[in-house]
């Protein structure tokens, strides 16, 4: 009787509670918590867009701040709308191991129901969650290239590489099928997805453009305070993007919040170290640097190492990192002009190694050499340099095709007048010196 009264209700129009007696709910509840911190830490990763723009901004000459921020902006718009329209389709949605499908373009069929990559969440939050990763990670390689590129050329390589290469790697390791998730690789917030590809993206950029005019007398940067403020912001969201892709609030949440602040501490200290060694004097900037390779290195290991493999993490990348920018750099002599390669490139790739070296079983399940095995090593190596010659090639070709086609680089007259003024008609300071 209690189920045909139920059913008459139902045929009735009458809402009737999933947790009635006689009822199961297909999936677990909605946790209204695990909802509050994936909505806030999606807040935290979208201000790291920026944050970045103020990291970088304060590193160009002052005749090129607002291009930097400018690029940032957009990026953030541009590829907000890219995603709802196909980004997400193509990461997300079931379809082949190598990219995902349309069948949930412009987010058909994405409502208020749980998601099925977190089904304690509704679905739109992880599109949300997810699309800041997407808006950020193509703004990264901005980096390499600042100072020197069209902007028309810069939204179209922006809109290409997110279609050809991020939208394909993020399905391979994070999407359902994914080959390379298939092969049991492990990226705990993107040490592959983001830095891998955005790093490696840079050093093709770098090199392809060449160098800026008289870029070895070009003065140091124009404004540290903005540097370190960018730095304080994207150390602050990043909170959101490692414990924010634990999908909830729970212990491997907080485990990747305190494995992504020990790496920021003690890379931005090795880095100081390092300065005084070399120069006989601790840099702010040296410092921010630190932090930030700090905390792109941990953020694929971020969900599976304890403390002490954050330590080893931070402190390791430090040394790598300052080698990269202080030495290889200058021997080769491209002109990665922020370093986007140096942090996040070389930052990405030791971290997703490390995940091979420091994940211990009792987080989450992966077991690393120090936890006596080698086979996750082996194969987070294999996906890095899977990842990398993919990124290099496709990278190359889409600057390639926007050069024929739009032109890449600004005239050299433009260059030396400054992009804020050549490309966007506005100064960023009207005093005079």
């Amino acid at each position: 009787m209690r189920r045909l009264f139920i059913g008459i209700l139902l045929a009735s129009g009458f809402s009737v509670p999933l947790f009635a007696q006689g009822m199961v709910s297909a999936h677990p509840p909605i946790s209204a918590g695990d909802t509050a911190w994936m909505l806030m830490s999606t807040a935290l990763v979208m201000l790291m867009t920026p944050g970045l723009a103020f990291f970088y901004g304060g590193l160009v000459r002052k005749k090129n701040v607002l291009g930097v921020l400018m690029q940032c902006m957009m990026a953030l718009a541009v590829l907000s709308v890219m995603w709802v329209l196909v980004g997400y389709s193509l990461s997300f949605a079931t379809g082949t191991p190598y990219i995902g499908s349309l069948k949930l373009a412009g987010l058909v069929g994405i409502g208020m129901g749980p998601s099925l990559y977190a089904p304690k969440i509704p679905a739109i939050v992880f599109v949300l969650f997810e699309m800041m990763f997407a808006v950020i990670t193509p703004a990264l390689v901005a980096g390499a290239f600042v100072e020197r590129m069209k902007f028309s050329a810069y939204i179209a390589f922006i809109v290409l590489w997110s279609l050809v290469v991020y939208y394909p790697v993020c399905h391979w390791v994070w999407g359902k099928g994914g080959w390379l998730a298939a092969m049991g690789v492990r990226d705990f917030a993107g040490g592959i997805v983001v830095h891998i590809t955005a790093g490696f993206a840079a050093l093709v950029t770098a090199v392809y453009i060449g160098r800026r005019k008289n870029s070895l007398h070009i003065p140091t940067p124009h404004n540290l305070p903005f540097t370190v403020l960018g730095a304080a912001i994207l150390w602050f969201g990043w909170f959101g993007f490692n414990a924010g892709s634990a999908l909830g609030a729970n212990a491997i949440s907080a485990n990747a919040f305190l494995a992504t602040n020990t790496s920021a501490a003690i890379a931005a200290i090795v880095w100081a170290i390092l300065d005084r060694i070399t120069t006989g004097k601790s840099t702010l900037l040296g410092t921010a640097t630190g932090a930030v390779a700090g905390l792109a290195t941990v953020t694929p290991a971020s969900g599976f190492v304890t403390v002490w493999g954050a330590l080893a993490i931070g402190a390791s990348t430090a040394l790598i990192c300052y080698f990269m920018i202080a030495a290889v750099k200058p021997k080769f002599k491209f002109d990665d002009t922020l370093d986007a390669f140096g942090v996040h490139g070389m930052g990405g790739l030791w971290g997703t190694l490390m995940v091979g070296v420091f994940a211990v079983p009792s987080i989450d399940g992966v077991r690393g050499l120090v936890a006596g095995a080698a086979r996750q090593l082996e194969v987070q190596a294999l996906a890095s340099l899977i990842t990398v010659a993919y990124t290099v090639v496709a990278t190359f070709l889409i600057i390639k095709l926007i050069d024929v086609t739009l032109g890449v680089r600004v005239p050299d007259r433009e260059e030396a007048i400054g992009l804020d003024l050549a490309q966007h008609n506005e100064r960023a300071y009207t005093l005079v010196d």
